[in-house]
């Protein structure tokens, strides 16, 4: 079972990997004069970003999904041996799940930098 997920988990990275090499080559070539020689190194630059955005949010999304079920399953159980202590337990709950949700958020701002303003970009000199 193990190695069927390990390799399950390899198959879709190369997939996305490909498949997002494909695209930005395919937009690189389509930006380009006709006859002229194409510069891949944007799209190589633009490919690894859009996978580096969708893999800072799905390990970020995936830490809090985590993270909230334990908080939640604590909680619950809290609840269940001390039901007289439910309005504290309410709040201390409401108030980490919010902590734990800006986890999520500051995943995505990450990977909208990392999309649109893309600093590897003004790095390498290509923007």
């Amino acid at each position: 079972m193990k190695k069927i997920f390990v390799e399950a988990v390899l198959v879709i990275c190369s997939i996305l990997l490909s498949a997002s090499l494909a695209a930005a080559a395919t937009a690189a070539a389509d930006a380009a004069a006709p006859g002229a020689s194409v510069d891949y190194t944007k799209a190589v630059v633009v490919a690894c970003s859009l996978l580096a955005a969708g893999l800072a949010m799905a390990l970020g999304t995936i830490g809090t999904g985590i993270g909230m079920g334990n908080g939640l399953s604590g909680a619950t159980n809290a609840v269940g041996r001390n039901p007289e202590a439910h309005g504290k337990i309410l709040i201390t709950m409401m108030v980490g799940l919010a902590m734990i949700e800006s986890l999520a958020i500051y995943a995505l701002v990450i990977a909208l930098v990392v999309l649109y303003a893309n600093p590897l970009l003004k790095v390498i000199g290509l923007s």
